[in-house]
C-alpha cells in the first residue's frame, strides 16, 4: 500500500484518479484550494487538505504529517485563452508552484511523482500520429508552462534522484458512476455538446473546411477512467524508475471529428445537437492523434473504453443523474 498525495484531487481528473487509487488499495491525501475543484467530488475515504501546492510551508508540513510516499500532480491552470492573456499567472502557478512542490517533496524525502502533462506541449505537430520524441513546440502559455515543468523533472531526476512519469493527455472525456466533469467556464467540446442537447446554447464549430473527411478537425479522446488506470500504472512505474522521466502519450490512437462527436451525442441523447459554424481558431491543426504504444509496452496500459459511445454515453448519464452537478 502506498500513500499518495493527489494535487488537484477535487477536480475532474484528480477526483476520478483518487477514487481509482483507493480502489486499488492505496491511501490518498487530496490537496486542493477548491477554486475550480469541488469538495463533494473528493472520495469519502480520502483526506482533504484545503490549500495550494505552491504554499511551501503547508506542503512540507503536510508531506511530513501524512507520511506521503508518492505524488500525483494534477493541479494546474489550464485555460488556453487565459494563459495567453495572463501568462504571469500561468508561470507563477504552473512553473513556480510546481517547483515549490518539488522542493517540499525533496525536503520530505518524497522522490516519486506522476505528472499530468498535456498534448499542448506539441503545439502544431510535424506529423500524425504524434510520438513522445517528436519536437515540442507549444503555441500557448499553458503548453509552454507544462513543457517547462517537464524539463524541471528531468533535471531534478538527474541531480536529486526524483523518479517521475510524465503523462501527456489528449482530450479527456466521460464520467464514472459518481464523478463527472463540471467546469466554470466550460471549454471542452463534449460537455458543451451535452449542454446544447439539454437546451443550452448551440455549440460553435470552429471551422468546417479542414482537409478531413467531413471538414471538421479530428482529435484523440481518452475516457477519464482509462486515464485514472494509467495513473495507477504510472505510480507503479515510479517505484522502479530511474532519474530520467518516463514520458508517455495517453490516447486511443483513433481520432474522431467534431461532427462525429455531435452525431454520437445525438444518438445517445435522442435529439439533434444545435450548432453553428464559426471561423477557424488560429493554431488549430486538422488532426491531433497520439501514438500510445509506449504506454502499452512500458506501463502495460491500454484503453478499455475507447469508443465515443462509452465516453459520451457515460458523460450524458452522469449529467442526467446529477442535474445540479456537485451542487456548489
Amino acid at each position: 500500500m502506498t500513500r499518495i498525495l493527489v494535487t488537484g484531487g477535487a477536480g475532474y481528473v484528480g477526483s476520478v484518479s483518487a477514487a481509482t487509487f483507493l480502489s486499488a488499495g492505496h491511501d490518498v491525501v487530496v490537496l486542493d484550494d477548491l477554486t475550480t475543484g469541488h469538495r463533494a467530488s473528493v472520495p469519502p475515504t480520502a483526506s482533504l487538505e484545503v490549500g495550494s501546492y505552491g504554499d511551501a510551508e503547508l506542503l512540507e508540513r503536510l508531506l511530513e504529517r501524512a507520511r506521503v510516499d508518492a505524488i500525483l500532480h494534477c493541479a494546474a491552470r489550464s485555460l488556453v485563452g487565459e494563459s495567453l492573456s495572463d501568462p504571469a499567472r500561468y508561470y507563477r502557478d504552473n512553473v513556480a508552484g510546481g517547483v515549490a512542490l518539488l522542493e517540499a517533496a525533496r525536503a520530505a524525502g518524497v522522490d516519486r511523482l506522476v505528472f499530468s502533462s498535456t498534448a499542448a506541449v506539441y503545439g502544431v505537430p510535424d506529423r500524425t500520429p504524434i510520438e513522445e520524441d517528436d519536437r515540442l513546440q507549444p503555441i500557448n502559455t499553458y503548453g509552454e508552462t507544462k513543457r517547462t515543468f517537464e524539463g524541471a523533472l528531468r533535471w531534478y531526476g538527474e541531480a536529486y534522484g526524483v523518479r517521475s512519469v510524465v503523462l501527456r493527455y489528449f482530450n479527456v472525456a466521460g464520467a464514472s458512476d459518481r464523478l463527472g466533469e463540471v467546469h466554470r467556464p466550460e471549454t471542452h467540446l463534449i460537455p458543451n455538446v451535452l449542454i446544447a442537447a439539454e437546451g443550452g446554447p448551440p455549440v460553435t464549430l470552429f471551422g468546417d473546411d479542414y482537409p478531413t473527411a467531413d471538414g471538421t478537425p479530428i482529435r484523440d479522446y481518452i475516457h477519464v477512467e482509462d486515464l485514472a488506470d494509467a495513473h495507477v500504472a504510472a505510480l507503479l512505474a515510479t517505484d522502479a524508475g530511474s532519474g530520467m522521466p518516463l514520458v508517455c502519450n495517453l490516447g486511443t490512437a483513433t481520432g474522431f471529428s467534431v461532427l462525429e462527436v455531435l452525431a454520437a451525442a445525438a444518438r445517445i441523447a435522442g435529439r439533434e445537437i444545435p450548432h453553428t459554424v464559426g471561423p477557424r481558431r488560429a493554431g488549430d491543426p486538422p488532426v491531433l492523434v497520439a501514438r500510445s504504444t509506449r504506454a502499452a509496452e512500458v506501463l502495460g496500459w491500454r484503453p478499455q473504453r475507447p469508443s465515443l459511445e462509452a465516453m459520451v454515453g457515460s458523460a450524458w448519464e452522469w449529467r442526467q443523474t446529477h442535474p445540479a452537478g456537485y451542487g456548489d
